[in-house]
């Protein structure tokens, strides 16, 4: 199982090759919680953007915001080992450990997940377990 993303309440999650290249589907969006959707087929979102210009400049806005996140992934993926890439997605995202199962986090992290308690090591297996440390950072609540 791969996980690319968890879209946040303000974000927005599609398969981009597949809308705009008018292509099969290869990615999957599931929800892990309650989530209110919106459907927005190509077709529809050229001719909503062609009359409300204000409409194609936010869906351009978000998809920068989306690919900004995504470079950033990609980077942390690259650069850093599993420890310091929960920390840091915990550090953006503190209530994501209580809204997704640890499976996924771990799936998103790369790596496999043992139930046991312990830390996160960097032989490809991760330990997550709560941490109470206070974190300060402006964060909007994870709906997926």
């Amino acid at each position: 199982m791969h996980i690319l993303q968890f879209a946040t309440k303000t974000w927005w999650a599609s398969d981009y090759n597949a809308l705009h290249n008018n292509t099969k589907a290869t990615v999957n969006l599931d929800c892990v919680s309650d989530a209110d959707t919106l459907c927005l087929f190509a077709e529809d979102r050229e001719r909503v953007c062609k009359e409300i210009h204000e409409v194609e400049t936010f869906l351009r806005w978000r998809s920068n915001k989306g690919y900004i996140g995504l470079q950033k992934r990609i980077l942390s993926l690259l650069n850093n080992d599993a420890r310091s890439r929960y920390e840091e997605l915990m550090l953006q995202y503190p209530e994501l450990y209580n809204l997704v199962p640890k499976h996924l986090i771990a799936a998103y992290l790369g790596v496999s997940v043992r139930r046991s308690a312990g830390s996160i090591t960097t032989n490809n297996v991760i330990y997550i377990t709560k941490t109470n440390h206070s974190l300060k950072c402006d964060v909007y609540h994870i709906g997926v």
